[in-house]
């Protein structure tokens, strides 16, 4: 009897510290508060998905302008020099000055966000980089569009209601325009307001913005033709580059994250 009360107790003590060994190796459990390996891990994996990502992104645009250097360097003088023709009334031109702008874009993103953090209000850096993607994406294709024509003025407006008829003549250049107009808009709006995220919406949005715009180069001559199949055009690469951010879109119950924190109550 003996023999098999110290054989228990010494079986009781071994499986106690692999127990309290195990345990050490895998921290402390969750209802205490700990982290386990998996959240440990999922933490730098996000951030290293989002430097990757990023880094495509730069990627992408240094590509872009290398492809287009030749006729942006065209514009460079005369954009340099702060001469309104020439510059901002060429597509070239205005690229080049979205190009040139964007350290300015990404110093607004990180003081928007910056302020927001010092308050306490969560998702502040994908809030500010939405807001200002959706303008600084969106208003210098808007602009290109609203150019007027050589005849703006002088020729009536032209309206075009045949649905696919004109996008054999826009060219893949055209058509590739065209989804860029608002692809910025479709692709930030959802991140930034709960409401706009769903398709329909996106679509709806994308829709009705350049229906807007086709409706004032009508309405001020631009020697332009109002076409529907621009708005189907446009609204499809609004949609095209909401479902490419889908992982981010904002929903209802992170709506409350945008006000600050309460500051805690001081001790008594």
């Amino acid at each position: 009897m003996l023999f098999l009360r110290a054989g228990c107790r010494s079986e009781t003590l071994y499986r106690g510290r692999i127990g309290k060994y195990i345990r050490h190796r895998n921290g402390p459990p969750a209802w205490m508060g700990g982290m386990n390996h998996s959240e440990s891990r999922s933490a730098p994996s996000g951030r290293t998905r989002r430097i990757v990502l990023l880094s495509l992104a730069i990627l992408g645009l240094a590509c872009a302008a290398f492809v287009v250097r030749r006729p942006l360097m065209m514009s460079a003088p005369r954009c340099m020099a702060g001469r309104w023709h020439g510059c901002y009334d060429t597509e070239n031109g205005v690229v080049l000055m979205m190009l040139i702008g964007l350290p300015l874009a990404a110093l607004v993103v990180w003081a928007l966000a910056r302020r927001r953090r010092v308050v306490g209000v969560t998702s502040a850096w994908r809030m500010s980089l939405a807001e200002v993607g959706m303008v600084y994406g969106t208003v210098p294709f808007v602009w290109m569009t609203m150019m007027p024509g050589p005849g703006a003025g002088i020729v009536p407006g032209r309206v075009s209601l045949i649905p696919l008829r004109d996008l054999v003549t826009m060219g893949p250049l055209g058509i590739g325009g065209n989804l860029l107009i608002f692809a910025a808009l479709g692709f930030f709006a959802p991140m930034r307001f709960a409401a706009l995220a769903s398709v329909p919406r996106i679509l709806a949005l994308g829709a009705g913005c350049s229906a807007l715009v086709e409706t004032a180069q009508y309405v001020f001559r631009l020697d332009r033709v109002s076409s529907v199949d621009d708005v189907l055009v446009n609204a499809a690469g609004a949609v095209l580059a909401g479902l490419v951010s889908r992982r981010w879109w904002r929903t209802a119950a992170e709506v409350p994250s945008e006000q600050p924190r309460p500051a805690p109550a001081a001790a008594r």
